[in-house]
């Protein structure tokens, strides 16, 4: 059973953008932030090292950024990543992490649930980058159908950005029953350039998205976004381009498992940690009404078929069929 009440954290941040090291220090310092404040989990927005590609919005391939984005992103076993296990486990705190996972230059948005005890519970990778977040990142494959684990104060769970879009996935999660889940997301603010249409991509819309997953879950919603200054606008060069061309971008919050906002926003060029906190009987109360895995659902009629292989790039073929043999 979870405990009946849990204090959380949302981060709501500037990353450092293109400096590994530099992002790692900076993730501990709000660790530390986030413990000394008694939170028993801090959660993190999508990619937030080495920080959200930006520039990929407004031209397609930059090959000096790529190269520097590469070759900042975090590996899953790393001397980097070992320095944020141990810093959760001196803290004695929980951390949900979004990242640029770097395996073999191959680049994914990844989430790790590290625990209070710094073991990485769920490592996972995004289903499926978003429109031309494909110009940089692969496809998670069956990486993205593990969410949630049992944590000592309760289930934690995490998606990433538009796969609070995926409703077959987003299903998938929600029957891993997870208490609290953390929503990841980029930079987004209100304010566009031109005639940009996608509102799921605005401030609005995503938390809209992330307060939609809470209602149909029942689950605690931490809804983490970065912040970007001129500083990173300079960097990546986004200036004038539809989207993540002005400073702002900060919009988390925490929602209840009943779509209610539970926090009071900071500015969206501020960098700050929104604190709130959760009794677990409330998860209870709304379940009672609503459970859409559970007790309204119709499993006879309408249910959810999964592949959990993840399949690699070789593979033994069926011995006895000779148009399968590889002749090494």
């Amino acid at each position: 059973m979870p405990f009946p009440t849990v204090r959380v954290a949302a981060t709501q941040a500037e990353p450092v953008w293109f400096d590994l090291q530099g992002a790692v220090d900076k993730t501990c310092k709000l660790i530390e932030e986030a413990a000394s404040n008694k939170a028993d989990l801090v959660g993190f927005p999508e990619v937030w090292i080495p920080g959200y590609p930006c520039w990929i919005w407004g031209r397609n391939v930059d090959f000096d950024l790529n190269v520097q984005y590469i070759k900042n992103s975090l590996r899953l076993y790393s001397p980097e990543m070992q320095r944020i296990q141990d810093c959760a486990r001196e803290n004695n705190i929980a951390v949900s992490l979004s990242f640029s996972e770097n395996c073999n230059n191959s680049l994914y948005i990844a989430q790790a649930l590290i625990g209070p005890d710094g073991e990485i519970k769920v490592h996972r990778r995004k289903m499926k980058g978003t429109h031309m977040e494909r110009t940089v990142f692969g496809d998670g494959s069956s990486h993205a159908l593990k969410s949630v684990e049992e944590l000592p104060f309760a289930r934690v769970g995490a998606l990433s950005c538009w796969e609070h879009l995926q409703p077959l996935l987003k299903y998938n999660a929600i029957t891993q029953n997870g208490d609290i889940h953390v929503a990841a997301w980029p930079p987004l603010s209100n304010n566009v350039v031109g005639d940009f249409g996608a509102y799921a991509m605005t401030a609005e819309g995503s938390q809209t998205l992330s307060r939609t997953y809470a209602m149909e879950s029942g689950s605690f919603v931490l809804h983490c976004t970065q912040v970007i200054t001129e500083k990173g606008i300079k960097a990546m060069n986004t200036g004038g381009q539809p989207i993540m061309s002005t400073p702002g971008g900060g919009h988390s919050v925490v929602f209840g498992p009943d779509g209610r906002v539970m926090t009071e926003a900071i500015p969206e060029d501020e960098e700050g940690i929104i604190y709130a906190e959760l009794d677990m009987d409330e998860r209870v109360r709304t379940k009672m009404f609503v459970d859409s895995t559970g007790h309204y659902s119709r499993p006879d009629v309408l249910w959810l078929g999964v592949s959990p292989e993840i399949p690699t790039v070789v593979r033994p073929q069926r011995a006895g069929n000779a148009s399968e043999q590889v002749d090494w």
